[in-house]
């Protein structure tokens, strides 16, 4: 008997022991290895399927979705055949001729060569679980033999070739043709030619052989494909391979052109294959990073590059749109601007005003003084400053809370103790306020603190439903069983609306803002600005009837912006987004709940126009109100009261002295320059008076409110006197410096 005999005797003999056990050899089924192939990515979904992110979580390898057979390109198919496997079709498991042959070239050589076919191949896949070592030995090729006639015997030739395709490494960390293709061509598994195949179907054998190798395996895998599959050039075949091998990436290509919520997908998705679908909606989520792009690029020269946005619905509590960040315009691109904590501004006062209408303090037409305050602290004297470094003296809360003042929200602060405020804003899902109330101090009412854009947006929300707190939700409605839909009421219905009632007005915030501004939509809408210490971050959280948006621009880093007001920052990317969720459907204001009432409101003196503005009626009252019948309903008894005026007399008929308050203690702001510092000299009351500073006119008889530079230290007089120097009202206030550590008392 010649070698060749005895080889192929032993061969046939191996192969008839390992038949032998095929139909008691464990084979999985064709849908279980399919199941079981999981991405090395996870995908986002938006609400309706589309995928929004692609995030690779397995950092081994790269492997792509699962490709089936009639998906991928028939020349790539060939060309595998052509390399690996000529006689697929023709054997059951084991091809015994490529056997022998490679059995007799392996006694005359010193390099080893395999005669695997693409099932035994598989089988070994498949067992990857094992121990590397052992892979090519002759036990556990007797074993891939065994397996190989298992998936013969189970599966179709196209199950198996199909598996093959998506399981099998081409180069690195590319496993499976989806990546292959995409990872160094760029291509679709579907829109390979003949030249891409004949390259890839070359890899397998050697996934880190040199280019020029690589080339000439190509170029003879070209030449062996049917003519009918291989179109290329018949001149020069094997050039066009050299060219293309020559250009493959030396690292794979990214994933193209799905980006569109990196800092959800890595907030969410946990795991590898994963497809998880959420409540965003991927058309609102491209439009809102656009636009806060398009306005940062905008803001360049003034020194800003980061911004987030998010989009609630107001009824359910579904994240519709979530943008993290700006991008490539951001120097931290990854850093999760939804998610960050910063200060918050003013975008806090809202809540603080709310509970002090629930408290029995406050009504949107009740006065607060915005002058000159200096608060004794712990840590030293408290002296708030307004926006502008101006104050108005005596304000209505509507106005106070719309032009966003900050001496009156102190001044209300005071009235509902830090505690309850505190508590107010935990209550609020502001999680982040772990420290206690000493600690915050009196700047909590001006966003001395640290909060979350989608806590805040949310915290918002409550405004928008009615005062009633429920968590954000990640899911479309409806979809997760268990998930949390917990309620709680933190604010009555009554100051909510009368607090959205304001956040709407555009009087009310002239002030500050004026008439025209970015605040201001062609649908209803409440909004509210902020603006931290240093300008380092800027907000614009507002509601309609049916959404929260909620903006951030600033930067990562923490440099102070330059030049950008709470209008010219956040606020022009939330009317864009406003107004984009309101194309087709205007916004409608919000029916005022039972237990509210519309008086006619007059200040005497005037210092507000006279107008109509909401109170909160007493319990009983209210209680008459809700339970009228559909003849006679709350809104019936509201118009029978109307009619009738409620005057406020702000000051006393005769002329007294408003601001600064007697034995007002009163001292500079060390961030403020001096020459920029002011102080309000106010009176009210009638008749012609005159205002004296420590026994000096400071302005005309008549004229009721000066500003003057912030007088130097010590104590200081002011007088009041009518036209003939008679002496009607007389303050005493001291200017003091703040002790700075290091310097004696």
């Amino acid at each position: 008997m010649t070698r060749k005999q005895t080889l192929l005797a032993a061969l046939t003999l191996a192969v008839i022991v390992a038949s032998g056990w095929v139909f008691i050899t464990p084979t999985p089924s064709f849908e279980q290895v399919r199941s079981a192939t999981r991405s090395s990515e996870a995908v986002l979904l938006d609400r309706h399927g589309v995928v929004l992110q692609r995030l690779r979580l397995d950092k081994q390898r790269r492997m792509l979705e699962w490709i089936a057979l009639a998906d991928i390109s028939p020349s790539l198919q060939q060309a595998v055949l052509v390399a690996e496997d000529k006689r697929f079709y023709q054997h059951a498991g084991v091809d015994l001729l490529a056997a022998g042959s490679a059995g007799l070239d392996n006694l005359r050589r010193t390099r080893a060569r395999g005669a695997s076919t693409i099932t035994m191949q598989l089988a070994k896949l498949l067992n990857q679980g094992a121990a590397d070592s052992g892979q090519n030995s002759w036990a556990a090729k007797l074993g891939q033999i065994r397996m190989a006639l298992a998936l013969e015997l189970h599966w179709s030739k196209a199950q198996i070739l199909e598996a093959y395709l998506n399981r099998v490494t081409f180069r690195g960390e590319l496993v499976g043709i989806d990546a292959a293709a995409r990872g160094l061509l760029a291509k679709g598994p579907n829109g390979l030619d003949s030249i891409d195949a004949a390259i890839l179907a070359s890899l397998i054998r050697s996934p880190g052989a040199a280019r020029s190798r690589l080339a000439k395996r190509a170029c003879a895998t070209l030449q062996a494909m049917p003519a009918s599959l291989n179109r290329q050039s018949k001149k020069q075949p094997c050039l066009e391979v050299t060219l293309r091998t020559a250009l493959l990436p030396s690292r794979p290509f990214p994933m193209p052109g799905i980006d569109d919520a990196p800092h959800l997908a890595r907030r969410l998705l946990t795991q590898h294959g994963q497809r998880l679908q959420t409540s965003i909606d991927a058309s609102l989520q491209r439009f809102a990073r656009d636009t806060l792009r398009t306005h940062l690029a905008q803001l360049a020269e003034q020194n800003v590059e980061d911004g987030a946005v998010v989009v609630l619905d107001n009824h359910s509590g579904e994240v519709l749109a979530y943008v993290g960040s700006s991008g490539d315009l951001s120097g931290a691109a990854e850093v999760d601007g939804v998610s960050a904590l910063r200060q918050p501004g003013s975008t806090l006062k809202p809540f603080l005003y709310a509970l002090a209408i629930d408290q029995g303090w406050l009504n949107a037409s009740s006065v607060l003084d915005d002058s000159p305050l200096a608060l004794t602290t712990p840590s030293g004297l408290y002296i708030p400053q307004d926006y502008d470094r101006h104050f108005q003296g005596a304000v209505s809360v509507r106005t106070a809370l719309g032009a966003s003042l900050n001496v009156p929200a102190i001044r209300t602060l005071t009235l509902v103790g830090l505690d309850p405020f505190l508590d107010t804003l935990r209550g609020l899902g502001l999680n982040s306020l772990t420290r206690d109330a000493e600690h915050y101090g009196f700047g909590l009412a001006l966003g001395g603190a640290e909060a979350s854009l989608l806590q805040l947006s949310n915290a918002y929300r409550v405004l928008a439903n009615g005062g009633v707190w429920q968590p954000v939700s990640f899911s479309p409605a409806g979809q997760v069983a268990g998930a949390d839909t917990s309620k709680t009421q933190l604010f009555s219905a009554q100051a909510s609306f009368i607090i959205s009632d304001i956040l709407a007005d555009a009087g009310a915030r002239t002030i500050t803002f004026g008439l025209s501004s970015p605040l201001s939509t062609r649908t209803w809408a409440a909004v509210k600005t902020g603006t931290s210490k240093a300008m380092r971050d800027n907000w614009a959280i507002g509601y309609t009837d049916r959404y929260t948006v909620g903006v951030w621009v600033g930067n990562f880093s923490g440099a102070p912006m330059w030049d950008v007001s709470g209008i010219t920052g956040a606020a022009p990317v939330w009317r864009d987004i406003i107004e984009h969720l309101h194309q087709s459907r205007h916004s409608q204001q919000p029916a005022a709940p039972a237990g509210l009432l519309q008086q006619q409101v007059r200040y005497q003196p005037a210092i507000e126009s006279p107008r109509q503005d909401w109170v909160i009626l007493p319990r009983q009252a209210a209680q008459t109100a809700a339970n009228q019948t559909a003849n006679q309903t709350a809104n019936q008894t509201a118009n029978q009261t109307e009619s009738q005026t409620i005057v406020v007399n702000v000051t006393p008929s005769s002329a007294t002295l408003i601001a600064p308050p007697d034995s007002a203690i009163i001292a500079p702001d060390p961030d403020i320059p001096q020459q920029r510092q002011a102080l309000l000299l106010q009176s009210g009351g009638s008749g012609k008076s005159c205002l004296l500073l420590d026994d000096k006119a400071v302005a005309a008889c008549g004229k009721s409110k000066v500003l003057v530079p912030l007088p130097l230290l010590g104590k200081h007089k002011l007088t009041l006197t009518d036209a003939h120097g008679k002496l009607l009202d007389t303050h005493t206030f001291e200017v003091r410096g703040l002790h700075m550590p290091g310097k004696a008392k």
